[in-house]
């Protein structure tokens, strides 16, 4: 069996890193050394699950010759225990087959972050910063920094967007399925009839860009300065401080203005931009593949509503996963970690599945 085959190979290879590890050619060489903890480290979880399977297939063995067997309290045992090591050995095998699964080359990338006010005017535009919030909690408690970029507040403590970098080992994998339609149902403070509204919001989830990645020649990008907006005040900039930068091969425009610096504007502009190009074409490479298997599976479209928040009855739904919480509050204040674990399985399942399908 060709699974079991990958899984012995990567066994060896596990066992002959320890060994190298110890010699003392490796010891004294450090980026040798550094290259091989990496690789023994990064094989680590999935050598544990796999002796964990061999453990609970022996088991189950040993219970099943024991069924066969003149021992009556023996044979009740196994007809007690086999049931759970069954369930057991197909809980590793279905966790073994997902380590094994290609790993997205973004997914250990800090993330920028996109969220948008779509229908539903000065509501829709509050939602905007309460979800940008309950990224943000969550965020900073996995351990992981989050810079603003770029942000147009409205004059109702709303936003039109917020641009972010979440910055963090893996961040990108636990956000990259956040991109879409976010629709949020509430009676609104303004609203005097007690009327519920429907508004949405869109999110935008890129990994960062590295400048090796994206190709941008300066001939390429405009760049307009001009006075960064305010509300009057001491603090209204005199300078040209905020920054416009076209890409004009794909027309793409990046707009920062919250640094009072032109430079730093400029920075995170650059940041945004790179994000946005390399997102651009990871898009229209996954529609490649989409289009040639002829099935689009989880290729996060932004015009996809997956998820809906509805304050009256406490409860959030996942579309996608028809998941459904009654714990609204608790979620807003950064507590998604069961949204996002149920949404990566399900990615996960649905890989899994077209893997099998296509070498069946």
């Amino acid at each position: 069996m060709i699974f079991r085959k990958r899984l012995d190979g990567i066994e060896k290879r596990y066992f002959e890193l320890a060994s190298l590890l110890a010699s003392p050619e490796v010891v004294t060489n450090r980026e040798l050394y550094q290259k091989y903890a990496k690789e023994h480290s990064d094989l680590g979880p999935l050598v544990t699950a796999y002796g964990e399977l061999k453990d609970v297939e022996s088991e189950i063995e040993e219970y099943k010759e024991a069924l066969s067997g003149k021992d009556e309290e023996l044979r009740n045992l196994a007809r007690e225990e086999l049931p759970g090591l069954e369930s057991a050995r197909d809980n590793l095998l279905k966790s073994l087959k997902i380590m094994l699964l290609p790993v997205d080359p973004n997914d250990a990338r800090n993330v920028i972050l996109e969220i948008r006010a779509g229908a539903g005017g000065d509501e829709a535009a509050l939602f905007v910063g309460e979800i940008f919030r309950m990224y943000s909690r969550y965020a900073e408690g996995a351990g992981w920094k989050v810079d603003v970029l770029s942000s147009s507040p409205t004059g109702l403590n709303g936003f039109k967007e917020i641009i972010a970098m979440i910055e963090g080992k893996g961040a990108y994998s636990r956000f990259k399925y956040e991109s879409g339609v976010h629709r949020v149902q509430r009676v609104p403070e303004t609203e005097a009839q007690g009327r519920r509204h429907t508004s949405t919001v869109t999110v935008a989830v890129m990994p960062e860009a590295e400048q090796v990645e994206v190709d941008i020649n300066n001939s390429d990008l405009r760049i307009d300065t001009y006075r960064a907006g305010g509300h009057g005040g001491q603090s209204v900039n005199k300078l040209e401080t905020a920054i416009r930068i076209t890409h004009i091969p794909t027309n793409t425009v990046v707009i920062c203005q919250d640094e009072k610096s032109q430079h730093k504007n400029r920075q995170k502009a650059m940041k945004i931009l790179m994000a946005r190009i390399l997102d651009k074409a990871t898009q229209e490479h996954n529609q490649k593949i989409a289009r040639d298997r002829k099935a689009q599976v989880g290729t996060g479209e932004r015009s996809e509503k997956i998820r809906t928040y509805n304050f009256p009855q406490n409860r959030v739904t996942d579309h996608r996963i028809g998941l459904t919480l009654y714990r609204l509050s608790e979620i807003m204040d950064g507590d998604i970690l069961e949204l996002t674990d149920s949404v990566i399985n399900h990615f996960q399942t649905l890989a899994l599945q077209s893997g099998e399908a296509e070498s069946a």
